[in-house]
């Protein structure tokens, strides 16, 4: 019997860069449920449960922090992962969220599929 795939909450507002993650991460034999603000992650929270959560940080409406807070509430074992252009922002994620994972734009497709399986397997 195969395992049940994986499913990654993606939040992400530059619309290139969240679907060029969503292929990647679904080429990688992911299920990704892929949400253009934060408002729609914390809505789409309800779908789960979910193995990783990868947000964006700075986003209209919701920010990705606020997103990893509601997602912490409802499912607190969820692993969490921010990707930022803003250096200042990373030190913010990392004390809102002290077990994610903050990676800087510009990231490397291979570097955050490298680590999104590295978080899951952890």
């Amino acid at each position: 019997m195969t395992e049940p795939m994986k499913k990654i909450l993606l939040a992400e507002d530059e619309d290139s860069v969240r679907s060029f993650l969503s292929r990647a991460l679904q080429r990688a034999g992911y299920e990704v449920i892929s949400c253009p603000d934060g408002d729609t992650a914390i809505l789409a929270l309800d779908q789960g449960p979910y193995d990783l959560l990868l947000t964006d940080i700075v986003m209209p409406g919701a920010d990705g922090i606020e997103v990893a807070k509601r997602a912490a509430q409802i499912q607190p074992d969820l692993k969490i992962m921010f990707i930022t252009g803003f250096a200042a922002v990373a030190l913010n994620a990392q004390k809102a969220s002290p077990n994610a994972k903050v990676l800087e734009k510009p990231v490397h497709l291979r570097e955050i599929v490298t680590e999104v399986e590295r978080l899951i397997a952890a």
